[in-house]
Order: structure tokens, then C-alpha cells, then sequence
């Protein structure tokens, strides 16, 4: 008896200290880019779609919270966190070591490679000799925008940031650029798929230290609270079948999480 008290005022605790975090968050401001299908995009009526809003909704229902959707430029997502504007980023933001210094990230939400995206036959994961001297978009503020600065433009390529994704397939498809670097099932499922995708190709993944392929939740730097909420949330997602179900609704078979 005395070795089973500890524990379940252990339990006890753990529990009502879920609540509390659940008690003190009665609405949840998730900050979204809404240029990155299918992670997160604009349906015709005007409202928000996509893989991660989805997640996003379900961790409310799940948390018995209320989602609040904020939408922002990517680039305009860590300022918004870190001014109160915004309790969260659900935006395929990959964890860096940089990130890491100025916000907090819960547990894995998916991971994806980086690849470029250009017109079929160009070849350029191959060779980027023929892109000497010609232009490749990317997101401004995202991970791939430190590839392309440290990386690519070495390589004699001009590299060029765009406030949202839609500009940068707008330039590519225009032939303002010669590629596009980004996430890979991005430009797989959400530019490959639609009538403006036909005629482009994505290159294999781009393997470098500069390109991590997890993404998580962004939090202000020291809210345990909410991190320990939203990692509940993530768990139980995966735990009752709710994360296989979203994830095979956008990308079929394709395995989107590391679990590690």
C-alpha cells in the first residue's frame, strides 16, 4: 500500500497538471502560411485547408480547445510568436539549430526532404551547370533560403526570396526562374498535382546538414506549458489512429513521420 500511494499521487499530478495547461488555454492561435499546399492552402469559399489544418483542428478537439487560425507570410511567423500575436506555429517549420535559439519546438508533426522543382528533362539535381547565371526562387525565412544563399548562389546561380510560395510558382511557371527549392512532397502533392504543375518535375532529395527535414510546432521560447499540451495532443493523435488517417488523406502510402 505505501509503494502504490506515491504513485498514484504521481499519476494524480500528472493528470490535473494536463488539465491546468488545458484549463489555461481555452483558445489556441495557430500562425499559418496559407501559399503551401497541401500542408495548408485557401479552398475556394475562403477557408483554410491542408494536412497541417487538419492536425491542427484535431489537437483542438482533441485538447477541448478552440483553434484560432492567423494567417501571416512565412517569414512574418517567429516575429508574430515572439510579440504574443500568435500562441503557435503550425507551418511546416523545420527544426535548426538557429529556430532553436529564439523559439521551443513540440515533438515531431511530419518530415520531408528538400528538392528542386523545375521542367522535365532539365536534369539540374544532376548538374546545376546549365543554371549558371539564371534565377531560383525559394521562401523567404525558410530553411531553404539558407541553402540557396550559402549553396547555390556559389554554384553561379541567382537566388531569389519570395514573401509566399504562390509568387515563387508564378515566376517558375512564367520562366522568371529556372527552379524552385523546396520542400519535396510539397512540390510533389501540392504543385505536381494541379494543371499549372504539368511540364515540371521534382529532383532528388537534397541531402545536406543545412537541410533538416523534421518540422514541429513552433512555441514561444519557455512555454512548457503549451508544449507539454501540445505533445499530449500529437501522442494521442497517433495513438488513436487520427494522424494515419490525415496523412493517407493527403500523401496516399508516404510514411511522414520519423518517429524519432
Amino acid at each position: 500500500m505505501k509503494t502504490i500511494v506515491p504513485i498514484l499521487c504521481a499519476l494524480v499530478l500528472l493528470f490535473t497538471g494536463g488539465l491546468v495547461f488545458a484549463k489555461d488555454y481555452k483558445v489556441i492561435r495557430f500562425g499559418a502560411d496559407p501559399t503551401y499546399a497541401p500542408f495548408a492552402s485557401k479552398a475556394a469559399d475562403g477557408s483554410l485547408v491542408g494536412f497541417e489544418i487538419d492536425i491542427g483542428n484535431a489537437l483542438c478537439a482533441k485538447l477541448n480547445v478552440k483553434c484560432q487560425w492567423v494567417e501571416s507570410d512565412f517569414d512574418g511567423l517567429i516575429p508574430s510568436l515572439n510579440s504574443g500575436k500568435i500562441d503557435a506555429i503550425l507551418a511546416s517549420m523545420s527544426i535548426t539549430p538557429a529556430r532553436q535559439k529564439v523559439i521551443d519546438f513540440s515533438s515531431e508533426v511530419f518530415s520531408s526532404p528538400t528538392s528542386l522543382l523545375f521542367k522535365n528533362g532539365a536534369a539540374l539535381d544532376e548538374s546545376l551547370e546549365s543554371a549558371r547565371g539564371k534565377s531560383v526562387g525559394y521562401l523567404q525565412g525558410s530553411i531553404q533560403e539558407v541553402y540557396a544563399t550559402r549553396v547555390l548562389s556559389r554554384a553561379g546561380l541567382k537566388v531569389v526570396a519570395y514573401p509566399d510560395q504562390d509568387r515563387v510558382y508564378a515566376d517558375l511557371i512564367s520562366g522568371r526562374l529556372v527552379a524552385s527549392i523546396q520542400d519535396s512532397l510539397q512540390a510533389q502533392m501540392g504543385f505536381l498535382r494541379t494543371a499549372q504543375g504539368a511540364g515540371f518535375e521534382v529532383g532528388k532529395p537534397i541531402e545536406s546538414e543545412l537541410l533538416p527535414s523534421k518540422s514541429a510546432i513552433g512555441i514561444a521560447k519557455g512555454n512548457e506549458a503549451l508544449k507539454t499540451l501540445l505533445d499530449q495532443g500529437l501522442a494521442a493523435l497517433h495513438a488513436d489512429g487520427t494522424y494515419d488517417r490525415l496523412q493517407k488523406k493527403y500523401f496516399g502510402d508516404i510514411n511522414m513521420f520519423s518517429g524519432k
